[in-house]
């Protein structure tokens, strides 16, 4: 397959690039090229299956949205450190949402929200001060109009910011939880469902929902149990395309699927550590065409289903050192309008990004900010 120009990859050292990675991952060079100056893409799944994916950046630290001025280039020749690698960094990264050329991740050892603005080519955080101070931030969701929801699973409360991390208001009190930690908002941006995984003592396993604009709880759904619609340590939840509600049932190891009044549809998943099962499911998302994204912690990876829960294919697998869909702590998943994704690993402490092949590498929001000089690297 002909290789495609990556701005992303091009600092990335050639010896690190040819090494022919496990799993779903593949590099191309390009043809008749020095050694030194091939460029290498990360293709999902590997030749000689059709390309679904391609690996296109990762966001580590600050750094990488600072230009390099002739102060960072002495630091760089006399100190061996990149400008980039002198900005703050993500420490444990938990979960992600993108919006408007926006990358938002929640950082539960910074108790804050790390915030990665394409538009403007800055880093700033959110959630350091009040109002809308943070404690430990973990779920993250927005809506149509970028703004933030974040479930502090210390305040237990649902803190709301607009896009440019400005307080709005807060939903829930540490009264309603026993343990808040995933979020999504409907696409009307009228609902708020919030996932209590509840712990040994409780039989509080289950999804509360709120009005947004009045702060009111409407219902729940969901208790204790092994059955159709009851949950065992729920970690994760999704609204799909359609409306429904898709929420990661850990314990149970299985996704299920409810309507939008909470009614039981279906579910998929079984424990067990081959492809289409789940070992340590953690973060869920989902595409415009239906697709539902799971991740997994002990499998390493992201495995993909269509809305029937029939594998599709999955991305990633355990590594030692950091690499491009290398993982050791996976965790949150997100898949912004244009379909591509982004994969929290809280040991390696990056996002990695992940294009779909339909999209053009300048295309969609994240692609005409992403490729205008914005540095990135794999460090």
């Amino acid at each position: 397959m002909k290789s495609v120009y990556n701005p992303i990859v091009r600092d990335i050292p050639v010896y690190f690039l040819i090494t022919v990675l496990t799993g779903c991952n593949a590099g191309t060079p390009v043809k008749d090229t020095p050694a030194e100056e091939q460029e290498y893409e990360f293709v999902y799944p590997p030749a000689p299956e059709t390309p679904r994916f391609y690996y296109e950046t990762s966001f580590f630290h600050s750094g990488q949205l600072k230009g390099k001025s002739e102060e960072d280039s002495w630091r760089e020749f006399l100190t061996g450190e990149s400008a980039a690698q002198s900005g703050e960094g993500l420490s444990k990264p938990f979960d992600v949402t993108s919006c408007g050329g926006r990358v938002y991740i929640s950082d539960t050892v910074r108790r804050h929200v790390a915030v990665f603005d394409l538009n403007s080519k800055t880093y700033f955080v959110i959630g350091e001060k009040e109002p809308g101070l943070l404690r430990k931030p973990l779920g993250l969701d927005s809506d149509s109009e970028c703004n933030l929801y974040v479930a502090d699973i210390t305040l237990g409360t649902v803190v709301i910011y607009r896009a440019d991390g400005s307080y709005k208001k807060s939903i829930g009190t540490h009264d309603w939880f026993h343990r808040l930690s995933h979020i999504a908002v409907d696409s009307q941006g009228q609902r708020l469902y919030a996932v209590d995984t509840g712990g040994v003592q409780t039989d509080e396993h289950r999804v509360r929902v709120f009005d947004i604009a009045s702060g009111d709880h409407l219902f729940d759904i969901g208790t204790r149990g092994t059955e159709e619609g009851q949950f065992n340590l729920p970690k994760d939840i999704n609204i799909g395309a359609n409306g429904d509600i898709h929420v990661v049932d850990a314990g149970n190891f299985r996704v299920q699927v409810f309507d939008n009044k909470g009614n039981f549809k279906h579910a998929f998943g079984s424990v067990g550590n081959r492809t289409g099962q789940f070992s340590r499911p953690k973060g869920i998302a989902s595409d415009a065409d239906g697709n539902i994204y799971v991740s997994d912690v002990s499998l390493a990876n992201f495995q993909i289903f269509n809305a029937q829960g029939e594998l599709l294919m999955f991305i990633g697998n355990r590594t030692k050192e950091n690499q491009p869909a290398g993982y050791m702590l996976p965790s949150g998943i997100d898949v912004d309008m244009d379909g591509r994704v982004y994969f929290t690993d809280q040991f390696f402490r990056k996002v990695d990004v992940f294009r779909p092949a339909a999209l053009p590498k300048d295309g969609g929001v994240l692609g005409r900010l992403l490729y205008s000089d914005v540095k990135s690297d794999t460090k």
